[in-house]
């Protein structure tokens, strides 16, 4: 099979386009034959060598990737035979694999793929759309909220601007450049702002008058962060859930201390981590209703697609922002 695989840790030109042997699914396992692979932030810094959230850095060489879709072309021994043709997706959990024509994951971490969804679509939501569910279920938006989505070009931040419009909030979506903010507002944000230009959050409040935002879903922090926090009325939530400004390999989020909170009336929550599992019933749970959401067609993943043997770029892309929606390989 053709695979990407990474023998040095270093700059994205490290992911070569090779052929490498078939895997085999084990007991319990299916091998898929992969239509999409999803590319995670998350990989860009593996690929530099860091441990992300997992125990120890990954053994190389190795083939990036931890979320495909496609069909069931083997299984394993003791493996129920009825998943072979079909469409499944899956997210391979700390073992890698995605980026390659072929994966071998554990059976019980299969969904089938929606009818309604392709393949691309399918990866989009079993990893960033479980992910958009579980930081939505902070807030209980309603008509009377006013929503500010930093990133909002971006996989996650598409999926929260949907949901926020399905609930009847106003929706300011924040996006570097013409081309994002165009996207933004065809997506179905009230306001569509480029907060690459000076002095944009006086736009925000221009547009919102004697109004206040009442939710920033932050995964951007650092200056941006700060002031869209900054819009934030007597009783705003800030949510945060990343700090892309600051660099993938940074460690620590936008924070205010208790005397900011305090003098500004508002809260501050990350919400990433094992409290919004146990929240959400676990990642299948999640996985679950993200697949369900965008089948029904509450939720649309933006996907932006590059060729697998064009992974190196992908994550160059990636990393200077270039890139609308989730980013996908398609072998």
């Amino acid at each position: 099979m053709h695979a990407i695989r990474l023998h040095a840790f270093g700059p994205a030109e490290n992911l070569t386009y090779e052929t490498t042997d078939d895997p085999e699914p084990g007991p319990g396992q299916v091998r898929i034959a992969v239509a999409a692979a999803g590319v995670h932030l998350l990989d860009t810094a593996l690929r530099q060598g860091a441990q992300g959230p997992f125990p120890t850095p990954t053994p190389l060489p190795t083939i990036p990737g931890r979320e495909v879709a496609g069909t069931v072309d083997r299984t394993g021994e003791g493996t129920d035979k009825n998943w072979l043709g079909k469409r499944v997706v899956a997210h391979l959990g700390t073992a890698p694999g995605g980026y390659a024509e072929l994966a071998v994951t554990d059976a019980d971490r299969l969904h089938t793929v929606p009818d309604p969804l392709d393949e691309a679509e399918a990866v989009a939501m079993i990893g960033t759309g479980r992910t958009a569910l579980g930081i939505l279920q902070y807030t209980d938006l309603g008509p009377d909220d006013i929503a500010v989505v930093p990133a909002a070009a971006g996989g996650i931040g598409t999926l929260l601007v949907q949901y926020a419009k399905h609930a009847g909030a106003t929706v300011i979506g924040l996006a570097g450049g013409p081309e994002k903010t165009t996207r933004v507002q065809a997506n179905g944000a009230d306001l569509a702002i480029d907060y690459t230009l000076p002095h944009w959050p006086d736009q925000v409040r221009a547009h919102l008058g004697d109004r206040t935002a009442t939710v920033v879903y932050d995964s951007v922090g650092g200056t941006p962060g700060r002031a869209a926090v900054d819009l934030l009325g007597k009783g705003g939530r800030h949510i945060v859930f990343g700090w892309s400004s600051e660099g993938i390999l940074a460690d620590a989020p936008l924070t205010f201390t208790d005397k900011e909170l305090t003098e500004r009336g508002i809260t501050s929550e990350s919400v990433l981590g094992p409290a919004m599992l146990r929240k959400a019933g676990g990642l299948r749970a999640l996985e679950t209703r993200s697949l369900a959401e965008a089948a029904a067609g509450r939720l649309r993943p933006a996907v932006h697609r590059f060729p697998l043997a064009g992974a190196a770029a992908a994550h160059h892309a990636l990393e200077t922002r270039g890139t609308i929606g989730k980013v996908v390989l398609i072998p």
